[in-house]
């Protein structure tokens, strides 16, 4: 799995002109889901998600996770983040799970992250969205399963 966080004050997803999902305070997740990526990636990613000091503390340090912060967490599917970009000018996607593997695993990863008490909002799995969000900071965070769960 590959997720691309960004720290936010406010985001929001639109669907055939109609807000589907939006937070306050807290992250903004692109979720991608590889073929290889299983029940495993979810659960490490979602663990790794709500546990991850990347906001500010009294101190100004990054100090605190968005559990700590009492945030929210829009996670929204992006399967162009698996893009293969090795050959030519025109991105391939056979590395991205196919859209039923794909709907399960970013489903169970919500799931996973929910047991964490964090308030999650979602976009529309396969769907047009807009996706509108204020970078707090920025703070944007590249994770890929891939290689961080065998550090």
């Amino acid at each position: 799995m590959k997720a691309l966080l960004q720290r936010v004050s406010q985001a929001s997803v639109t669907v055939d002109g109609e807000v589907i999902g939006a937070i306050e305070k807290g992250l903004l997740v692109l979720l991608g889901v590889a073929r290889e990526d299983g029940a495993a990636e979810a659960e490490w990613l979602a663990r790794k998600v709500a546990s991850l000091r990347i906001f500010e503390d009294e101190s100004g340090k990054m100090n605190r996770s968005v559990v700590d912060v009492a945030g929210g967490v829009l996670v929204v599917s992006q399967f162009t983040l698996c893009a293969d970009l090795r050959r030519g000018n025109r991105p391939g996607f056979s590395y991205a799970a196919p859209p039923e593997l794909a709907q399960s695993l970013y489903t169970e990863f919500c799931a996973d992250l929910g047991t964490h008490d964090i308030p999650i909002a979602n976009g529309r799995f396969g769907a047009d969205m807009d996706v509108a969000l204020v970078n707090d900071g920025p703070v944007t965070i590249w994770m890929d399963t891939t290689e961080l769960m065998r550090a």
